[in-house]
């Protein structure tokens, strides 16, 4: 029985017993939906006075329910790691169970107790999400509906990618995203921190990365300087994250079993690093970072052998700040003119046997890959990385093609379609009803339908596809508020994509749902987008 048909045959024996209305309101709104979800009659109701059972290595976890219990429901519970009375700790979260997948649990709510099993901390993280979405949203009580929930992710990769680049975003704000993508269960923190617009990372052998790839004159991409807060007391407008930021960062994380895969983009996209330290050119500058969007000239000189020893010394930095078993480095939208006219770079193609400036790229993608393996890390690229040969461990973000291919050829990969994942498009075809964007249409009915697994994958290369990811590129993104808009609800609906099993996907049921989630995420200050408009029998459809 499918799970979602397993919920609706349960929900239907209620309605019969105690009527129809009962089971539409009792009916769970979990985001992402678990995999099956039984409702039976009751409800637990939480008490002053009430304790955590925490059982070895569930205590971080503990804390955190305990937290945001009282965040949520003005309910303050102890931690305890002994049993006590069976009338005061009445929520117990249990490692052990025998789910074998490492982020599954099982969440049982019954009018004596919520119990929740995991074989690891991550499951229990998740299972204690799944009991916070059980709070009755703006109730006078708080009486959660006893449920039977089996639950596991489907993809391994369920990720968010954050540019701050383009508009810096301070490290609290970072940590309310994170916060934002534990509440759905997502697991990859993708942070684009390096690109033409501003250097974001302290480099502590290379201080002029900051001290001048981190500014820009102006706000840029034709924005009011007043939507933006990102200035220095001197006028530039920018910022970066020390060394110290980044480790609370990735910290905060941690605790919330998402992992941080920082990006440093190379060759392209590196005017800040090349207007600080123009000598790892093909041209030595000047370059700039007051620049409006698009694809300049700014591209690591690929015969030099010091590029080589500058991006190694950075990795070596990046490498120790970031514990996730990734390093991103781009590999995108990379102009080969400067490649053209540099003798070094000639020189090199011609020394290594290369027939054409896109070799030359799969040449140096290939020598940082080695420096990444150094480091004790895999390489992450978008999907030109696959120009002029990909390099032996690989991954591949594809969004633009080629997931088919790297996946056959023994390559892991990340699904991130322009035309599913960019959460930088319009959410409406009337372009006046909405905030500035950078071109598209992204509906929130288009994310919900997208599949990430190839169709014509053959299934023994699926287990490469890792899952899916959102990408926020935020040229015309200037405030947290103006991200979170973006972000939200669309973001609700590729967690489903990731988590759920592909069969449950229903869009009645999740616009449903989604409308709980929206009313949760008004009561937790988190801006998003208004649900007016949604028209559950609209025909998906794209511009």
């Amino acid at each position: 029985m499918k799970p979602h048909r397993q919920f609706r045959v349960f929900a239907s024996i209620i309605s019969l017993l105690a009527g129809a209305p009962w089971a539409e309101a009792q009916a769970p709104a979990i985001i992402p939906l678990p995999q099956t979800t039984e409702v039976h009659p009751g409800h637990f109701m939480l008490h002053a006075g009430d304790k955590i059972l925490a059982s070895a290595g569930a205590e971080e976890t503990a804390h955190y329910l305990s937290a945001e219990l009282r965040r949520r429901a003005s309910v303050n519970l102890d931690v305890i790691s002994q049993p006590g009375p069976a009338e005061v700790n009445r929520i117990q979260l249990l490692l052990g169970d025998p789910n074998p997948a490492p982020e599954g649990y099982t969440l049982t709510v019954s009018p004596g107790a919520v119990i929740i099993k995991a074989r690891t901390p991550a499951g229990l993280f998740y299972g204690a999400q799944s009991l916070l979405q059980l709070l009755p949203t703006g109730a006078a009580d708080e009486a959660i509906p006893c449920v039977q929930v089996e639950d596991q992710p489907r993809f391994r990769w369920r990720g968010l990618m954050l540019d701050v680049s383009r508009h810096f975003f301070s490290k609290d704000e970072v940590e309310r995203l994170l916060d934002e993508m534990a509440w759905h269960k997502l697991n990859m923190f993708h942070w684009h921190l390096v690109d033409d617009q501003g250097w974001r990372i302290e480099i502590k052998k290379y201080p002029r990365l900051t001290g001048e790839g981190a500014w820009r004159k102006a706000i840029g991409f034709g924005l009011d300087p007043k939507a933006g807060t990102a200035y220095g007391a001197d006028g530039r407008y920018g910022g970066y994250y020390t060394q110290d930021d980044i480790r609370e960062v990735v910290a905060y994380a941690q605790a919330r079993h998402i992992t941080v895969v920082p990006e440093i983009e190379m060759p392209g996209h590196s005017s800040a690093a090349l207007m600080a330290y123009p000598q790892f050119s093909c041209t030595g500058g000047p370059f700039t970072t007051d620049l409006p969007g698009g694809v300049f000239n700014g591209v690591y000189c690929a015969g030099n052998e010091d590029t080589f020893a500058f991006i190694d010394d950075i990795l070596t930095e990046v490498s120790a700040l970031f514990p996730g078993p990734y390093i991103h480095i781009g590999g995108d939208e990379v102009p080969v003119d400067n490649w053209k006219k540099c003798p070094k770079c000639q020189a090199r193609l011609h020394r290594e046997g290369l027939a054409r400036e896109s070799e030359l790229e799969g040449y140096f993608i290939r020598r940082v890959e080695k420096l990444v393996h150094a480091h004790g890390k895999r390489l992450v690229g978008w999907s030109e990385i696959r120009e002029g040969g990909l390099a032996d461990e690989a991954t591949v973000m594809d969004w633009v093609g080629g997931a088919t291919e790297a996946a056959t050829a023994g390559h892991d990969v990340v699904m991130s379609p322009l035309a599913d994942c960019y959460f930088d498009h319009y959410q409406s075809l009337d372009h006046s009803t909405e905030p500035r964007a950078i071109g598209g249409y992204l509906p929130l009915r288009q994310v919900y339908q997208f599949e990430p697994m190839p169709t014509n994958l053959p299934a023994r290369y699926q287990e490469h596809i890792l899952g899916a990811q959102a990408n926020v590129w935020t040229e015309y993104m200037p405030s947290f508020k103006h991200v979170q808009y973006m972000v939200f609800p669309r973001l609700c609906a590729l967690a489903e994509v990731d988590w759920s099993p592909k069969d449950s996907r229903q869009w009645a049921d999740f616009c449903r749902r989604v409308r709980a989630d929206c009313a949760r995420l008004d009561t937790l200050g988190v801006n998003h987008r208004s649900l007016s408009d949604l028209d559950e029998k609209a025909p998906a459809g794209r511009p």
